[in-house]
């Protein structure tokens, strides 16, 4: 519920919702990426009346960053054994209303309904999910990812559900609420207060 920067524990938000709202954020090609780093700190860290660029000196914004994502994570490389980028499989926010039921499935109940349910229990659960819509459309682009043929049943599949199989970046967030952000989030230009973090 806290990590700690620059040796001080900051409180976090570590409810689902926010870590994909986060998520979302990041596959908004319209954000720059310094612009992205900060408001996953601003969402991350604080409470009800804080904002995490509010409480976390500017000097320590770099550190933030990295914390966040690894806590975002939940310690899994993105990389293989080889040090090479994963194929992209999955999007967060495309794949949310295949997600969520899934993770209901193995929970034993309507997670959406919940006032509080912290990420890593969140993950914990998306990683036991087994036979489901999700995992046949994961099995699709994983296979196409690695050029090899599909079965049967999964062309006809495909064929039919290409809106729900084919990743695209899609902007969630309207330019009104961009700008809007970008006001909360203190930008002035697209290149300032950049924390210089990488993801």
């Amino acid at each position: 519920m806290s990590l700690e920067i620059g040796g001080t524990g900051y409180p976090i938000r570590a409810d689902f919702r926010n870590i994909l709202e986060i998520l979302a954020t990041f596959n908004d090609p319209n954000y720059e990426d310094d612009e992205k780093q900060l408001i996953a700190i601003g969402l991350l860290y604080g409470d009800d009346e804080h904002d995490g660029l509010d409480i976390i000196p500017e000097e320590h914004w770099v550190e933030a960053a990295k914390k966040c994502f690894e806590f975002i994570d939940c310690g899994n490389s993105a990389t293989d054994k080889n040090g090479k980028k994963k194929p992209r499989l999955m999007d967060w926010e495309q794949d949310a209303p295949l997600i969520i039921p899934a993770v209901n499935s193995v929970l034993g109940k309507e997670i959406r309904s919940e006032d509080f349910l912290h990420w890593w229990t969140f993950m914990g659960a998306y990683m036991e999910i087994k036979e489901s819509l999700f995992s046949n459309v994961v099995s699709i682009r994983q296979k196409k990812a690695k050029n090899k043929k599909l079965e049967k049943y999964e062309q006809e599949f495909y064929a039919e559900n290409r809106e729900i199989i084919d990743l695209g970046k899609k902007s969630h967030i309207s330019e009104a609420n961009k700008e809007e952000l970008r006001r909360m989030f203190g930008f002035k230009s697209k290149n300032t207060r950049s924390p210089s973090a990488d993801k």
